[in-house]
């Protein structure tokens, strides 16, 4: 288990030019140091939360041949159940969950009747949290000088809503929820019920972090470090479910990518300093070929498929 301690706490409520400067110096120190931080974002009141989580619950509450219909081709977007690796873990996965009709289709795989109440509770969740998200990404993007960028990275980008649930291991059973793993999108914006969650530092010491009702985990991804040319480095993160006496549950939005845009990182982000760490590739294209590999938590990371 990893030391109690607490990542850099930035709060997103204020609004006003010092005011962003200030958050968006913090967000640069914050990325530098851990690679993450915790946000104080009160988009979201505590009833809609609370309304998720009950959803949640509902949703992991169905039987698994009807979990397993929330089906991907790529590896951890749709259901994920009992891995060897983790098997405290069990997880789905709605793309595009921002758009009304889309998270609708999803619900309606899982509840042929229709389930109105969860299909508008995962939008609207997925929607502010992707306020969040799309703060974060315009402050990186002007903290690197790269305002020009911004139109077409926020074009460019997809959303994937995860839903996750950590059962409490039995006597003599691991407590590992999720082994050690940097994530390969652009960016995750974490919300937990519990702690759990543990950030490894660039000492290598794993620190577990506090939660709270008003928090969100902001952790940027191996795609992040791939567009930045490595000024940004994912931290890596597990969890682990020590001392827990009831299941833990985890919602979280992956922004990554649209399939079929082939990025790398700006000219100007690359000089004799700072050489091209990663060719240009398609992140959907990754997808497809880490799925092949094994549907599963892979090893294929980012920088064994393109790194140089």
């Amino acid at each position: 288990m990893g030391s109690v301690h607490d990542l850099p706490v930035i709060d997103f409520s204020s609004s006003g030019t010092t005011e962003w400067n200030s958050v968006k110096s913090q967000v640069q120190e914050a990325l530098e140091e851990f690679g993450c931080f915790k946000a104080l974002f009160n988009k979201i009141p505590q009833d809609q939360l609370q309304a998720t989580y009950k959803a949640v619950e509902e949703l992991f509450d169905l039987p698994v041949q009807t979990k397993m219909l929330n089906y991907s081709p790529y590896p951890t977007h749709g259901y994920l159940g009992r891995l060897p690796a983790a098997p405290l873990y069990e997880s789905l996965g709605f793309e595009n969950a921002i758009i009304p009709e889309e998270a609708e289709k999803l619900t309606n795989i899982l509840w042929p009747q229709g389930n109105p109440n969860f299909s508008k509770t995962i939008q609207a969740f997925s929607v502010s949290v992707s306020e969040l998200e799309q703060l974060v990404k315009t402050m990186i993007v002007q903290s690197l000088g790269l305002e020009k960028y911004k139109d077409e990275i926020m074009n460019s980008t997809n959303y994937l809503l995860k839903v996750v649930k950590y059962d409490v291991p039995k006597t003599g059973e691991k407590n590992i929820g999720m082994v050690s793993h940097e994530d390969r999108n652009l960016m995750t914006i974490l919300h937990q019920n519990n702690d759990g969650l543990e950030i490894q530092t660039k000492t290598g010491e794993w620190i577990r972090v506090k939660t709270s009702p008003d928090s969100f985990f902001v952790l940027t991804g191996e795609s992040l470090e791939a567009w930045t040319n490595g000024r940004v480095q994912p931290a890596p993160h597990r969890v682990m479910m020590t001392g827990s006496s009831e299941p833990r549950y985890s919602i979280a939005l992956f922004s990554f990518f649209k399939a079929g845009y082939k990025f790398q990182a700006p000219e100007e982000l690359v000089d004799k300093e700072h050489p091209l760490l990663y060719k240009p590739f398609d992140f959907g294209e990754f997808l497809s070929f880490s799925g092949s590999q094994m549907r599963s938590i892979s090893n294929i990371t980012l920088k064994t498929y393109c790194g140089l």
